[in-house]
């Protein structure tokens, strides 16, 4: 994490010091890390007060010192700056913060990997960053702090000593990801793929890619842009006048379909993972990935592609994809007390990644069953309805033997499944005690049950019922 001086500080966010009195010769006392809580202080911490429109972190900023914080920062709009210790005056706190991470990413000289899209951005975050660690020293975003706050958080947490940085970059709407982009300054880039996501918000797909595509406004020169290449969106975008790109940019394609640079030469699906070859990078080499589904060996391909241009050795790229550790909810496989197994993949949801996931389902053989439990879809705007019933005629009987639909929107995936499955297979819920009685009453050791829905409907609370079911009842 970051450890300056309260003047390197004040000068790497365009800063003033005011010390209190009595430590005026104060300045070189060192800060120890960067936090937005104040209900996560450390000693010697830079507290940053945030402001919105229900909260103002500035009412917490005395206490802070008081607890031991090295210094705040302060908004200079507001005179009433509290006299407990160091202050730092700023222009706006947001911004002095984003600032501070930018001038520590540079001081600290560690290569950037930035990664964005609209499914798949934090597998692909984790796998660049299981093969990358097999021959640097890498610091990737954890959680979900991939927006205007959570990017400057992750920065100002990274080692002095990282050389790679693998960052994630979110977004709901325009411009957020060229901001993101502007500090991190990415030397790589990757664009997952172009969903349907933040429709509500941006109106098109056209529109969301060119959102994506903002990653690229503040990469350095020279740099790579690994993108799936079986999106037509994305060369349409990137050859518009208004994208912003680099000098002598770098482009690699990637995807399933034989006319990307990178694509699976051979695929075979196992319970526990995927072994795959691939036409570039060491394509004698089998790897195993221990993720389900061929969306997966697609993001797998976008972080071999990177690891190749940092020169990765081949056995250290087999060997990163065989360690890969994902964050929670992402196709999770568990296993039930009854003995039941669960492919959990509730954190998100969109139309892509839900037929994606049911993929996954129809390709797990050796089961009694298939059940398949979809919420609603959200952030889909005018035509959501209908999305949600596309993705129920999806499912067709080599997908699933039974669905399960949660949510006001769940009803129309229902009403399209309804049309594919035979009579009485298909259920739909407004209410999740219901919904797990209603599982708990057919669920049988022997099926493998898909929990799949936007990160509101929480349906998380679904797999850990499922997770302990018994099977009495079955």
């Amino acid at each position: 994490m970051i450890t300056r001086t309260l003047q390197e500080i004040a000068a790497m966010c365009g800063g003033q010091l005011i010390m209190p009195a009595g430590r005026e010769n104060g300045a070189d006392a060192r800060i120890q890390g960067v936090t937005t809580d104040s209900r996560k202080l450390s000693e010697n911490v830079l507290f940053v007060p945030l402001t919105g429109e229900n909260f103002d972190g500035h009412h917490f900023a005395a206490e802070s010192l008081r607890q031991g914080a090295g210094a705040v920062l302060w908004s200079r709009s507001r005179n009433d700056y509290p006299a407990e210790g160091p202050v730092i005056l700023v222009e706006d706190t947001l911004s002095a913060l984003q600032q501070l991470a930018k001038a520590y990413l540079e001081q600290c000289g560690a290569r950037v990997i930035g990664i964005t899209g609209s499914n798949g951005k934090t597998t692909t975050k984790d796998i660049v960053t299981s093969l990358l660690s097999t021959t640097y020293k890498v610091h990737k975003t954890q959680g979900n702090y991939n927006n205007h706050i959570g990017l400057p958080l992750t920065i100002l947490s990274m080692p002095e000593d990282t050389e790679m940085a693998v960052l994630e970059m979110g977004m709901s709407a325009r411009r957020e990801i060229e901001l993101l982009s502007s500090i991190a300054r990415p030397e790589t880039a990757i664009v997952t793929n172009i969903g349907e996501s933040h429709l509500e918000h941006l109106g098109s797909r056209e529109e969301i890619a060119r959102a994506k595509l903002e990653i690229l406004a503040g990469m350095k020169p020279n740099g790579l842009f690994v993108y799936n290449g079986d999106e037509p969106l994305i060369p349409q975008v990137l050859g518009e006048p208004g994208t912003v790109k680099p000098e002598g940019l770098q482009t690699v394609t990637f995807g399933l379909s034989e006319n990307n640079d990178l694509y699976p030469t051979g695929m075979m699906f196992l319970e526990a993972g995927t072994t795959f070859t691939a036409s570039r990078y060491y394509p004698q080499t089998a790897y195993t990935l221990p993720l389900l589904g061929k969306h997966n060996v697609a993001n797998a391909l976008a972080a071999m592609a990177v690891a190749a241009h940092y020169e990765v050795s081949a056995e250290n790229i087999r060997k990163g994809l065989e360690q890969t550790k994902l964050t929670g909810m992402r196709i999770e496989l568990l296993k039930g007390t009854s003995g039941v197994t669960i492919l959990n993949d509730a954190y998100n949801a969109s139309p892509t990644s839900v037929r994606a996931a049911l993929e996954v389902l129809a390709s797990m053989n050796g089961y009694s069953r298939r059940i398949a439990v979809l919420g609603d879809m959200l952030e889909l705007g005018a035509d959501a309805e209908r999305m949600h019933k596309d993705v129920g005629l999806f499912v067709t009987p080599d997908k699933a033997d039974l669905v399960f639909a949660y949510g006001p929107l769940g009803a129309f995936i229902a009403e399209g499944a309804a049309e594919q499955l035979p009579a009485g297979a298909v259920q739909a819920f407004v209410d999740k005690t219901k919904l797990i009685e209603a599982l708990e009453a057919v669920i049988r050791p022997d099926d493998v049950v898909l929990i799949k829905a936007s990160r509101g409907n929480r349906l998380e609370e679904v797999a850990q019922a499922v997770q302990h079911f018994t099977g009495k009842q079955s």
